[in-house]
């Protein structure tokens, strides 16, 4: 279990970085609210992105993308919805996966989707 969380957060610095270099602002990181945990919050042109961010070693059971269920959607959408309400915020939103393939420890495979529950 340590190995996958080690993975988990070496993932969402990766991916934490690769906003950074493309303009996005990482607000929060990790936010919680009930049973749901928002991996990142950002911002980018004036949109407010709540990112969940898959990874994997192996592809053995797919993707990472593929492991994010309609209820861990809901989850995320229902933290997004108090997270915009303890923010009082007004402006749009978007809901993105970044999905990392750890291939090798130096070249992991990132992929970005935009808008992805939509």
């Amino acid at each position: 279990m340590a190995k996958n969380h080690d993975v988990g957060r070496k993932s969402e610095d990766f991916a934490a970085k690769y906003l950074t270099v493309n303009g996005y602002e990482i607000l929060n990181r990790n936010w919680r609210f009930s049973k749901a945990e928002i991996d990142l919050v950002a911002r980018h042109d004036e949109v407010l992105i709540f990112i969940e961010v898959k990874s994997r070693s192996s592809l053995h059971f797919g993707r990472p993308e593929h492991s994010i269920t309609k209820r861990k959607e809901h989850l995320i959408i229902d933290a997004a919805n108090e997270y915009m309400r303890q923010k009082n915020h007004t402006w749009e939103i978007r809901f993105d996966i970044i999905s990392i393939y750890w291939k090798t420890s130096n070249h992991p495979r990132l992929t970005h989707f935009k808008d992805a529950f939509f």
